[in-house]
């Protein structure tokens, strides 16, 4: 990856800098730090990411938001809030890279590379934009991709178990999550994340079941979400109270939406907190997270791939009969397919296992590894073909029941060895109905 700035370039491939020692400056990464003393021989400039950052004139306000589950939600909702207040602002995260409402490149990395991090900051400031929304991976902050950049907000949503494969244990998966609100920088935690560690100053809290600095004093989650909020600014003793009203559903998304107005007064605190209440009347959700893909009977897609976040998911139907429809990605972690699977059987009344994106493992034994979790068999169908899958529980629902078709939210692919097929839980939903 290359960037320009000023008329120099700046690389983060060795092989670009050694063709091009007169022109070229070498980006130092972790990610390619081995090459280092090939480079340095050839008498090429090399720079670190912290230098690289001085060479732009300005940089945007950084929003940076990590959490297990609530990245895509809490980072679309806080840039939604922000466009609908005035500011000209981008977002980067699991979705793509947007600026001012508008699409500038598709879905990659969650978090992408250093030097393609520091470029679309540069083009979020040639249209102007004062805030940059970005997700921020585990895995990003493992390998310092975000290295040299200055936040003016970290965001945690939650710490729950997640890319085991990666990160080998929950200690050091809450580790790395932890070590994003080390420093002194301002920060906002989940007051009711028991596992959150950070340094204390800087810092502002959101929650519902403990004290914070925004916290809901009624609510309901019927149908939406609705609710009166409190702003305590203690240490300045100011505080602001609203209603708010939003069409997403499920308490977990009343966190998401109390991180989001939280963020946004702190990014602005001159803005009530009513004014920035009734912005949520522009942010719909986002899609693949929570989305109704029909109605009557009612068909949801989401992205939950994890235990808590199916938990999640199940929590905002209790009382109704749910029918779930999921699987697990292959060559992942495997110690959450039991637990996935327990999960499911404690909320559903029937549960249709498929493959998600297999990759490199056979679909038939990652659906051995659920059904490990799950008691009662009898409530469970197996199909490992995903579109079979959803025809066949979608022929079986009735109009009194819900499907949740959870793991891939909006991808348009499914990873079977190492093919990429074109595939939409949503569009397959749709394509069902119209037949």
């Amino acid at each position: 990856m290359r960037i320009e700035i000023d008329g120099i370039i700046f690389s983060d491939d060795s092989r670009e800098v050694l063709e091009n020692i007169d022109s070229c400056i070498f980006v130092k990464t972790k990610l390619n730090e081995k090459y280092i003393d090939e480079v340095s021989k050839s008498g090429a400039k090399i720079i670190t990411p912290l230098e690289l950052k001085s060479h732009f004139k300005k940089m945007p306000k950084i929003v940076g938001i990590t959490g297990t589950n609530g990245k895509t939600t809490t980072a679309c909702c806080i840039y939604s809030l922000l466009l609908s207040l005035g500011f000209k602002s981008a977002l980067l995260g699991t979705r793509g890279f947007f600026i001012n409402d508008k699409q500038i490149l598709p879905k990659g990395l969650t978090t992408p590379t250093l030097l393609e991090l520091y470029n679309d900051i540069k083009i979020a400031l040639d249209y102007d934009c004062e805030y940059f929304v970005i997700e921020v991976s585990s895995h990003a902050i493992a390998q310092s991709r975000i290295e040299g950049l200055d936040f003016a907000l970290k965001i945690l949503t939650n710490i729950t178990a997640d890319h085991l494969d990666f990160h080998k244990s929950i200690e050091e998966y809450e580790k790395v999550k932890n070590s994003f609100f080390s420093d002194e920088s301002v920060k906002l935690i989940n007051k009711d994340s028991t596992n959150a560690r950070f340094n204390v100053i800087n810092a502002w809290t959101y929650g519902i079941e403990n004290m914070a600095n925004l916290t809901p004093s009624a609510y309901s989650l019927k149908d939406s979400i609705s609710g009166h909020i409190i702003w305590n600014d203690f240490k300045n003793k100011i505080k602001e109270e609203s209603v708010f009203f939003s069409t997403l559903v499920g308490k977990y998304n009343l966190y998401n939406i109390l991180a989001s107005i939280a963020a946004v007064k702190i990014l602005n605190r001159d803005i009530s907190l009513e004014s920035i209440a009734n912005a949520l009347d522009d942010f719909g959700g986002v899609e693949g997270r929570m989305q109704v893909v029909n109605t009557n009977p009612t068909v949801i897609v989401d992205f939950a791939h994890t235990t808590d976040g199916m938990k999640n998911i199940f929590e905002a139907f209790i009382g109704q009969k749910i029918k779930v429809l999921f699987g697990a990605g292959g060559d992942r972690d495997k110690t959450k397919r039991p637990k996935m699977g327990e999960m499911a059987e404690i909320f559903a009344s029937k549960i249709y296992l498929t493959s998600d994106n297999p990759r490199s493992e056979k679909k038939e034994k990652i659906i051995d590894d659920i059904l490990a979790g799950i008691k009662n068999k009898d409530k469970v169908v197996v199909k490992t073909d995903r579109a079979e899958a959803i025809a066949l529980a979608l022929s079986e629902l009735n109009n009194d029941e819900i499907l949740l078709i959870l793991g891939k939210g909006d991808e348009t692919y499914q990873i079977i060895g190492e093919d990429k097929i074109p595939f939409s839980d949503k569009i397959e939903v749709e394509n069902f109905y119209k037949n």
